[in-house]
């Protein structure tokens, strides 16, 4: 399978997991580019300068002042100096989010401050990060939602769940992806075989093999066309599409608008002006007019965090 149609096939992956099972134990990007890929992460700033050296095994974008990374098989965090801030020690970790991250210890996920205290006891099957105030856990097979406190506000009963963003949250019911709000009243009916977080107001679904975009009534703004499709993020969304060069990714606005025409074999979503893409074998950045301004030199790559994104360069 090449990158295009492993992309393809992880984007539908992606929508239902996060829509879902989170069923893996890290972000499934991350989780991927572990296994895949066999080099060093490090970080760059905007002006392409290395100011963390690749030596990680695995790492995270910066949030909240720290970035999660793995060395041999455990995991910690760093600051942007490259500092160890909270030395690697669980077995998986994520992102901080809300002052909080989730973290395993002895196959149990629980949660830490920026101290590295333990605030909320590993007591549960998995556990991902805060979003609008709530985190969605496994407890007993099903996942429901907590708060800060560690106490369940919606009760465990979905086999499938998302992060709230935005005030509603996607789940699965009877195999398609519905929204909720967080008093757990279905606002947008399970419809959709596949689905995003709402951002920016709108959210990426998929029906019959084709993707678009819905507001928070559930009315389609941009009808399903796309071959795949991500997430807004700074007015303009990546999709791919199939065209004269193939099947190519370019980006929409908000009006379904092509505004950077289809061209790349792979793309991500913008963040902090700058936006990943795939020009040959290498990965760099471009800005919205779709120029390079950091040249394709990396073997991975993540978007801009913070000012510095992560970078992976293959073993010498």
């Amino acid at each position: 399978m090449d990158r295009i149609s492993a992309l393809v096939s992880l984007l539908a992956a992606l929508a239902l997991i996060s829509c879902g099972s989170n069923s893996t134990k890290q972000d499934p990007t991350d989780k991927l580019l572990e296994e895949s890929f066999k080099g060093k992460w490090g970080y760059i700033d905007r002006d392409g300068n290395m100011v963390i050296e690749p030596q990680f095994k695995n790492a995270g974008e910066f949030s909240e002042g720290l970035a999660r990374i793995q060395i041999e098989r455990k995991h910690g965090y760093i600051d942007k100096s490259g500092k160890m801030a909270i030395e690697p020690q669980y077995d998986f970790a994520d992102d901080f989010s809300e002052g909080l991250a989730p973290v395993e210890v002895a196959s149990k996920w629980g949660y830490i401050d920026k101290t590295g205290k333990m605030v909320i006891k590993p007591k549960f099957e998995q556990a991902k990060k805060f979003s609008d105030g709530l985190a969605n856990v496994e407890i007993g097979g099903k996942w429901g939602y907590i708060d800060k406190n560690g106490d369940l506000v919606i009760k465990p009963q979905y086999d499938v769940i998302g992060e709230f963003s935005e005030g509603l949250a996607r789940v699965v019911i009877d195999g398609k992806c519905a929204y909720i709000d967080k008093m757990n009243i279905i606002v947008i009916k399970p419809r959709f075989h596949h689905a995003w977080p709402f951002s920016e107001g709108l959210a990426a679904v998929e029906v019959d093999q084709e993707w678009g975009y819905i507001d928070k009534s559930g009315q389609f703004i941009i009808k399903p066309q796309f071959v795949a499709a991500d997430q807004f993020s700074e007015g303009v969304a990546c999709v791919l599409v199939r065209s004269l060069l193939g099947v190519r990714w370019g980006y929409v606005d908000r009006r379904g608008n092509m505004v950077l025409e289809p061209q790349f074999r792979w793309a991500a979503t913008f963040s902090e002006g700058l936006a990943v893409v795939k020009i040959g074998d290498k990965y760099g950045f471009m800005n919205r007019s779709g120029d390079a301004v950091i040249k394709p030199q990396y073997a991975e790559a993540g978007q801009f965090s913070e000012g510095l994104a992560r970078v992976g360069l293959d073993r010498k």
